[in-house]
């Protein structure tokens, strides 16, 4: 799109922070993460910038000493008039090989052609500025790194010297373009006057401190998750306009339940104090969990095509089976860009949700909601469902109205009958009563200001994981009362987490509420069965409704008309009476989804393709070793004994890479 943007490969510029004093608010936090008192110095990217070539080279040796290699310089170009220094590439001493002649056989050469390298530039604006980067060695990394800093002339030596001990030199995150609402952070008053853009704003309108706190964040999170994942879209002014961040739990679980994502904009769309958007997926226990976040100048087509091709890439480019929205046009031609080949769909609950507010002043109020509901909620075809609108908007005299003919023409991205098709793994609401809670409530309110969100973030996130971790545990640790002697609900118990096969299990209960199966038509394998049930419905009525099932007996296939497996992913009662009926003792593999399953996350593999390129294959082994890793680290917290269990197994592992990396030597 053309848009300035910056990762936090791209956006981290890092400088000497000497001569810091002690509460100077402008100073961004220097040191972050860190272990007993270790230093940890940010990892080098393309967009770094250093106020001069001796910071760039000081910074580039303290992260070496630190990685546990040497530097030296490659080459440097000077101008030709002045001999002013605008280009270099400092590499690892291990880089390249020595000529024959020039190799001492007293000395055991070290040189590997190692990789590890850094090309920089002077820049317009007098900075230094990091344009290429290698950080792969093809050799071991040790302690011994000192030499590097011997070799180097008086002056030098004097711009890099570290105070009394190389680790007491502090480095710090420059200020990435991330500008006060205040403008460049000057006190001129004319600067200071805060542009407002209603209809379509070109920056975020972030208050005093804000921007402080998302560096802050973001530092921290660079320093202490190394899975980290943030990107910066800055408007022509150099101001924030619109920001994703994701952190590395979030893009584990993206590879685990990224086949059904919902992107949750109501605090946006309802003007909260934070322009907050969420992607929120469903886990193997029913959770919600959080794929990612983003802060959004505005609702426009713009921003959320840019947010969905910044999540995109974040995700190696793996669209959602199935995206759910709020109705907006906007969001539906940045999504039809974006996810061409995903399903999108409009959130039920947020169609339901706006019911009072569009239809609460009309005449006869109370009456249209139940009609409202009976179409949406009680109608199993499409020809019932338009049947029972005609009737709504004929009989209360409300044909003009806008909102109402809106979301109808939209039918097929919302009503349940239209949507039978589509794959929601729970996510559907597609049942009275059900809807979709906010990842973040009861942590964000519509006041909240960012730097409060910001630290109720990790507290929410922190939340969400020990119950993940819990409901793990308790899945894997404990049987479930069976409550029938029905062989399919033996049958689940022993691979589906608690939650959802306490769901599946009132399905299995309720088979005993369907009193009637016959056969309606036989069309050689393929069989229609009519399966008749009891239910309750308003002012505690009993009624008899039929739901048609179509069951193939060759291919082991059965569909029913409610839908209940592509809405919720597991068979409904009906179905399983079909079954039972057919003297099926097994449901199907393909109606056990291994989403649901106590050991889902150890036995997913990812489907990546094969055929990529080195630089992309290397991403993916990354993330799938972060994710097996963070597994581990997950539960190893629980008690001490796990913990202990946990450290054995990761120094064994190390133990035996390293044994790899010896054999290849």
């Amino acid at each position: 799109m053309g848009e300035p943007s910056l990762t936090n490969e791209q956006s981290s510029r890092v400088e000497h922070c000497e001569n810091r004093k002690e509460g100077d608010e402008d100073a961004p936090i220097s040191e972050l993460g860190g272990h007993h008192g270790r230093k940890e110095f940010v990892v080098p990217a393309v967009g770094m910038e250093f106020e001069s070539y001796e910071d760039a080279y000081n910074y580039y040796n303290c992260y070496a000493k630190e990685v546990g290699f040497r530097v030296r310089v490659k080459n440097s170009w000077f101008k030709r008039n002045s001999r002013e220094k605008y280009g270099a590439v400092l590499c690892c001493s291990s880089q390249g090989f020595k000529r024959i002649k020039d190799v001492n056989r007293l000395r055991k050469d070290t040189r590997t052609g190692c990789p590890a390298m850094i090309r920089m530039r002077l820049m317009d604006s007098q900075r230094w500025r990091v344009l290429e980067v290698s950080t792969e060695h093809n050799h071991l990394l040790g302690s011994k790194i000192y030499k590097s800093m011997k070799k180097m002339n008086g002056g030098a030596k004097r711009k890099i010297q570290l105070s009394s001990d190389a680790d007491d030199r502090t480095i710090k995150l420059y200020r990435a373009l991330v500008i006060d609402a205040g403008g460049s952070g000057t006190s001129d008053s004319s600067v200071k006057k805060i542009r407002i853009f209603p209809d379509h704003p070109d920056h975020l309108n972030l208050k005093k401190g804000d921007s402080q706190a998302i560096y802050n964040y973001l530092c921290r999170m660079q320093l202490t998750n190394p899975n980290f994942y943030y990107l910066m879209d800055l408007n022509d002014e150099g101001r924030l306009r619109n920001m994703i961040w994701v952190d590395a739990r979030s893009r584990a679980a993206c590879a685990f339940f990224g086949d059904v994502v919902c992107l949750d904009n109501s605090y946006l769309s309802n003007k909260f104090e934070i322009p907050l958007v969420a992607f929120v997926g469903i886990n193997h226990h029913g959770q919600s969990v959080l794929l990612g976040c983003g802060l959004l100048a505005g609702e426009t087509t713009e921003s959320y095509t840019w947010l969905f091709r910044a999540w995109l890439s974040c995700m190696s480019g793996r669209s959602p089976q199935t995206i759910i929205t709020d109705r907006c046009q906007h969001l539906q031609t940045a999504i039809a860009e974006v996810f061409p080949k995903s399903q999108h769909r409009f959130g039920l609950s947020f169609i339901m949700k706006k019911v009072p507010e569009k239809l609460g002043g009309l005449r006869n109020y109370d009456a249209i909601r139940k009609a409202f509901n009976k179409a949406v909620y009680e109608t199993l075809k499409v020809i019932e469902f338009d049947s029972a609108w005609r009737f709504m908007i004929q009989r209360f005299g409300i044909g003009d109205h806008e909102w109402l003919r809106s979301v109808f023409e939209d039918r097929g991205r919302w009503a349940p009958v239209y949507l039978k098709d589509t794959f929601f793994a729970g996510m559907s609401s597609m049942r009275r009563g059900e809807k979709l809670n906010p990842f973040f409530d009861k942590y964000v309110h519509k006041q909240t200001p960012l730097k409060e969100f910001l630290d109720k973030y990790e507290l929410a996130l922190q939340k969400k994981h020990k119950e993940e971790t819990s409901a793990d545990m308790e899945s894997r640790n404990s049987s479930p009362t069976l409550k029938t002697r029905c062989s399919f609900e033996l049958q689940l118990s022993k691979v589906f987490t608690r939650e959802i096969f306490t769901k599946f299990q009132f399905e299995v209960e309720e088979m005993y509420s369907c009193f009637s199966t016959t056969q309606l038509q036989v069309d050689g394998p393929l069989v229609i069965f009519l399966v008749k049930e009891r239910v309750v419905s308003d002012g505690n009525r009993r009624e008899i409704r039929e739901y048609e099932v179509l069951y193939n007996r060759t291919a082991g296939e059965v569909r029913c008309i409610c839908s209940c497996f592509n809405f919720y992913g597991y068979l409904c009662r009906h179905a399983l009476c079909v079954l039972n009926f057919n003297g099926v003792e097994e449901i199907p593999s393909r109606y056990v989804l291994s989403r649901w399953k106590k050991d889902y996350k150890r036995l997913y593999v990812s489907d990546y393709e094969t055929n990529i390129s080195d630089d992309t294959e290397r991403v993916q082994w990354f993330n799938q070793l972060y994710k097996s890793a963070l597994q581990v680290v997950e539960e190893g917290a629980i008690s001490l004994d796990h913990y202990k269990a946990a450290l054995q197994a990761f120094e064994e592992s190390l133990s035996k890479v390293h044994e790899v990396e010896k054999k290849h030597e």
